[in-house]
This record gives C-alpha cells, sequence and structure tokens, in this order.
C-alpha cells in the first residue's frame, strides 16, 4: 500500500522533472508554440505522439486497465476552449508556470485567467450544468 506522503513526493518529484524538461526544450517559449499551432514546426506534436506512446507502455507495463465510458458532454467545448485559451496565450495551465519561473512576467495574466476561467467553470456548472464536481479543476 502506498503512503500519501509517497505519492505526494513522487508528484512532487516528476512535476519538476515535467517542468525541468519543458522549460529547456523550449516549449514554454511563445514562438516555439505559435510554430506548432502554423504548422510550421512538427517537433512538439512529435514530442506529444511520443509521450503517449511513453504512457501507453506504462500503462501496459503496470496493468492499467481503465473502461472507457460514455464521453462526458462537456468534453468538446471544453477542449475547444482549451485549445483557444492556449493558442492565445501560449500555454496550457502548466506552461505560465515555467514561463514566470523564466522571468516571462506577462505569462502572470495567463495564470489570473485560469484561476478566472476555474471560478467561472464552478459557478457556471452549480448554476445551469449540475455536471459532477471534478469537471472543473483547481
Amino acid at each position: 500500500m502506498r503512503t500519501r506522503g509517497a505519492i505526494l513526493l513522487a508528484t512532487v518529484v516528476t512535476g519538476l522533472a515535467l517542468g525541468f524538461t519543458v522549460a529547456n526544450i523550449g516549449f514554454g517559449d511563445y514562438a516555439e508554440l505559435n510554430r506548432m499551432f502554423t504548422f510550421q514546426d512538427l517537433r512538439m506534436f512529435l514530442s506529444f505522439a511520443g509521450a503517449v506512446v511513453i504512457i501507453v507502455c506504462a500503462f501496459a507495463v503496470l496493468r492499467v486497465r481503465r473502461t472507457p465510458e460514455r464521453i462526458h458532454g462537456g468534453v468538446v467545448p471544453g477542449a475547444v476552449l482549451f485549445g483557444t485559451g492556449w493558442a492565445i496565450s501560449g500555454g496550457c495551465p502548466a506552461i505560465p508556470i515555467v514561463q514566470v519561473a523564466g522571468g516571462y512576467l506577462p505569462a502572470l495574466v495567463t495564470i489570473a485567467g485560469i484561476v478566472v476561467g476555474v471560478r467561472l467553470c464552478r459557478w457556471a456548472n452549480a448554476r445551469y450544468f449540475h455536471v459532477d464536481r471534478g469537471s472543473c479543476a483547481l
């Protein structure tokens, strides 16, 4: 049985390793992200594909079995909003943290936008949609 402390430590270590890697390969750079979204450079797409292959292999080795259920109704509009925000701001929710750590302070605006967006998601969900509580992170 795993302890919470061991899981927290593993999460922190892998998060730091991911942040270090992302920062050093340039994926925190807005120009790099722009080249990806405009199909001028496929390096990032190939990196994501490689990551999917690695996680599939890891799941196979660890024998992780998940049976997919019906796709939640909020997945498609959420994905569109997520992708639009990523293309405009130059970062998914983790990248602005990498950008701030690298000295790019305008990323603080993106972080503020993420926090506001999550709060709006929770409010709209509670008021109008009433879907599961895990659908709005943070």
